[in-house]
């Protein structure tokens, strides 16, 4: 008989692995709480910021100042060009977002240019996407909630998964998330036979 070959431990023994729960209404509102109660102003706004624009980390770590700020006021609408497909996508920013981003320049002070996330040890770089993921994982643990269900894309998943809730539109979420394909939307919400079926039920002819 030969041995078996001995194998490493494997990288997700003992996480939980899989698609990170979107947050709640209840969950974005306690965060909000927590971090206006702590003066975070750079994080309050960071986690508006992520909501609205439904980002990825990639791309909400790099944004300028410029990306969001015109004639020296945060924007209503901004388009950002999506490092992953090269393509353009727009968002909102809602009266929340821009109140508290204004908050956060008002701190932050800087040029158009520069970066709206700035690196706290490269004076000419942005916060890294690992540092971004350590921020989440310290907000969900402060208001109760696992870690290890919640992530960045639990920002990015929380406006649409909502939309979704209530409207049932999977084009305009293909939209708003900037997916080429309405299959990647489909499966990034999680869609299944369930959700047609209360749709379907809903509709009373």
């Amino acid at each position: 008989m030969f041995a078996r070959e001995q194998k490493g431990t494997p990288w997700n023994k003992g996480r939980l692995v899989g698609a990170k729960l979107a947050l709640k209404p209840k969950h974005v509102w306690a965060l909000r709480f927590y971090l206006e109660q702590q003066k975070q102003h750079r994080e309050l706004a960071m986690l508006d910021v992520a909501i609205d624009s439904k980002l990825r980390g990639c791309d909400l770590v790099k944004l300028r100042i410029e990306d969001l700020v015109a004639d020296g006021q945060p924007r209503r609408r901004a388009t950002v060009v999506q490092q992953k497909t090269g393509k353009p996508v727009t968002f909102e920013l809602t009266e929340q977002t821009r109140e508290s981003l204004t908050g956060w320049l008002h701190l932050r002070d800087g040029c158009l240019e520069d970066y709206l996330w700035p690196s706290r040890s490269k004076s000419d770089s942005h916060i890294t996407t690992r540092q971004y993921a350590r921020i989440v994982h310290k907000w969900v643990e402060a208001i109760g909630l696992n870690p290890s269900l919640y992530g960045t894309h639990s920002l990015r998943r929380t406006k649409v998964a909502l939309i979704y809730k209530n409207t049932g539109n999977l084009r305009a979420i293909q939209i708003l998330l900037g997916h080429s394909k309405l299959e990647s939307t489909v499966r990034y919400l999680g869609v299944d036979i369930d959700d047609a079926l209360t749709m379907s039920e809903a509709a009373d002819l």
